[in-house]
């Protein structure tokens, strides 16, 4: 069985994080919420982006300094890469890494680059990765309420010897302290997050949604009904879910709803199921999804957009949009595109 050692904030160095400068290169939704973050934690933080564009413009009206992406990493003693995945290695080969020097932090919150070698530090670099469990405006809301989103980290390569010491300070000056940190590898990290997030919380979860809406009218029913049962509802049973697991989840519902889902359950999700899984899980250990991901957008997106438009496009959308504008909730939107 797995020993799990989950840190707290009264188990961390809370000030040496404050001993250290810190670029974060990005201020996408990562980069604005662990950013944020970090201001108010006391740290000293600029940004490293390119000068005039909309996320720099942005930044500003939060008050940062920024600076270009080279002179911050030349500034900073850990260097926090946070934009997209499919940027990192061209960004760090021509900006980053000639900038760098022997002791610096190269810290990220996903392996994928490290992982399948898009990226390789020089041995003297430290390299480490504080991995928030949530989205970075989920990290920013926490963290302002009091409370704090889970994080993972991970020690790649230690070559000054205190980079456990300093990621742990990092994630809980993020917040992630006051709920709980959890050390992993950045192999663990990022296979396990790839599946996740397509098997599961992101693919399984919307493929699973709009299948079940896509049945429900066909089958003549109301799409407004259809939304409300299969979409709407998803988020109160996920939060019984998140707070007590699956238990917690059976022991609010009702018996008919409990028998129901035992019982028809596994008729949706079976062995079939199970393979699918199994040959995604395969992919992506084998390095075939990340080649397939860093090929596709290197060669202009055109299946990945096309993708977009046909699920932007899906009748559940339309009718979401209908329904959440007619109604009172999710008026306090946690996402505001113009500002974060």
């Amino acid at each position: 069985m797995d020993n799990l050692k989950i840190y707290l904030d009264k188990d961390i160095n809370q000030d040496l994080i404050k001993s250290k400068k810190i670029a974060i290169i990005g201020f996408g939704s990562q980069g604005y919420g662990q950013s944020m973050n970090l201001k108010d934690s006391g740290c000293k933080v600029v940004l490293g982006l390119r000068q005039g564009g909309n996320s720099d413009i942005k930044a500003k009206k939060y008050g940062f300094t920024t600076m270009t992406i080279e002179d911050a990493v030349k500034w900073a003693d850990i260097v926090q890469i946070l934009i997209p995945d499919e940027l990192q290695a061209e960004v760090y080969e021509k900006q980053i890494k000639p900038n760098m020097r022997a002791g610096q932090y190269l810290m990220f919150s996903h392996g994928f680059n490290i992982h399948y070698k898009k990226i390789v530090p020089s041995s003297d670099i430290n390299v480490i990765m504080v991995a928030p469990k949530g989205p970075g405006h989920t990290v920013r809301s926490q963290y302002e309420e009091g409370k704090g989103v889970p994080s993972l980290i991970s020690i790649y390569q230690d070559a000054s010897g205190d980079s456990k010491e300093v990621a742990l300070s990092y994630a809980s000056a993020i917040g992630a302290g006051r709920a709980g940190i959890i050390e992993t590898t950045f192999k663990e990290e990022t296979e396990t997050d790839l599946f996740g997030e397509q098997a599961v919380i992101c693919g399984g979860v919307s493929a699973l949604m709009k299948a079940g809406f896509e049945v429900l009218t066909e089958a003549g029913y109301s799409r407004h009904m259809a939304y409300f049962e299969v979409l709407h509802e998803m988020k109160l049973i996920i939060d019984l879910v998140n707070q007590g697991g699956l238990a917690d989840m059976r022991y609010s519902i009702s018996n008919t709803a409990e028998y129901g889902d035992m019982t028809r359950g596994p008729k949706v999700i079976g062995e079939e199921s199970k393979n699918a899984m199994r040959q995604i899980l395969k992919d992506i250990q084998t390095g075939a999804f990340a080649d397939e991901f860093t090929t596709e957008m290197a060669t202009g997106c055109k299946n990945f957009n096309k993708l977009r438009q046909e699920n932007a496009n899906h009748p559940i959308e339309e009718t979401g949009e209908e329904i959440r504008s007619s109604f009172v909730w999710g008026q306090d939107k946690i996402i505001n595109k113009d500002r974060n």
